[in-house]
């Protein structure tokens, strides 16, 4: 028994022009990240990495310091 396609080859086009026009958004909002200073950060394979301003991957946050990751309550709560 031959079975018809799920998706048209019209649906594969426009998910792959959604597909398309996300890349380039995601593309602008790194890129904006960048200019304005803001670590993007990413997660691989469940871990979090940032990205420094030299465009290496470092897994440590640069938005808080060791004092501050010392200090925190142990219940995993920070303040506001």
């Amino acid at each position: 028994m031959i079975r018809k396609p799920i998706l048209t080859a019209e649906k594969y086009a426009a998910i792959d022009e959604l597909v398309r026009l996300g890349s380039i958004a995601v593309n602008d909002a790194q890129d904006e990240s960048r200019r304005l200073g803001v670590p993007n950060v990413y997660s691989i394979n469940g871990r979090l990495y940032y990205e420094t301003a030299s465009g290496e991957l470092s897994v440590s946050d640069p938005g808080v310091s060791t004092t501050e990751q010392c200090r925190a309550p142990k219940d995993g709560l920070r303040d506001s």
